[in-house]
């Protein structure tokens, strides 16, 4: 495979460690990053917008997809089902100026994608204490108590795998968590345009093939 300066980052944390924010702020600095909609099951918020924050589909269609082979990774989190489309990469890829792509998926689905495309770059975000955690959730006062708990649950199980990610960031403060998730993104950049370039001398010299 010839190597490729293109960065697939995935993005992984608990619910309520701050993921959605810090992304949404790595791809307003870094507009050569491109987000990856998901596909979902799950209902819309009164906020989002199909084809922007997801694509909304009904869960026979996903199922329909997944048949079909068309995701990369899929999962089932709190009874809905996410996934990320093939589709979705191919055409970050082949928009211009375009240089990389954001996963904001869960554990399962970085599992995932490493066991397909094993060069990309995982980063899970942690929260400071799973008190914090909890007060961060609790917080919201969006969810009922039982589904709160049940959320904390997954949660306690999902950092239970951060062993499979190549970085580590803990949410302390955003401000501060955001430059060095920056960093390690222009990091992962740098490193695979060198790897890149000298693929290609290597090429044009006929030391590659």
């Amino acid at each position: 495979m010839i190597a490729t300066d293109f960065l697939l980052l995935v993005l992984s944390s608990p619910s309520g460690a701050g993921k959605t924010t810090l992304t949404r702020m790595l791809l307003e600095q870094c507009p050569e990053l491109r987000f990856s909609v998901s596909h979902t099951t799950r209902v819309p918020r009164t906020t989002e917008v199909d084809g922007r924050d997801y694509h909304f589909v009904d869960r026979r269609r996903f199922l329909d997809l997944v048949d079909a082979g068309a995701f990369l990774e899929w999962a089932e989190v709190h009874g809905n089902l996410y996934g990320t489309s093939i589709a979705e990469i191919d055409r970050a890829r082949a928009t211009p100026g375009c240089k990389g792509m954001i996963f904001d998926i869960d554990y399962q689905g970085a599992r995932q994608i490493r066991s397909k495309v094993p060069d990309v770059t995982a980063v899970f975000i942690l929260p400071p204490s799973m008190e914090e955690l909890e007060r961060r959730l609790r917080g919201r006062a969006s969810e009922s108590e039982e589904s709160l708990r049940a959320r904390f649950a997954v949660a306690q199980r999902e950092i239970e795998h951060y062993a499979i990610f190549d970085y580590l960031v803990v949410n302390t403060d955003v401000r501060h968590a955001f430059d060095e998730l920056r960093s390690i993104a222009v990091a992962e950049r740098c490193r695979r345009w060198r790897r890149a370039a000298l693929a290609e001398s290597l090429l044009r010299t006929g030391r590659l093939s």
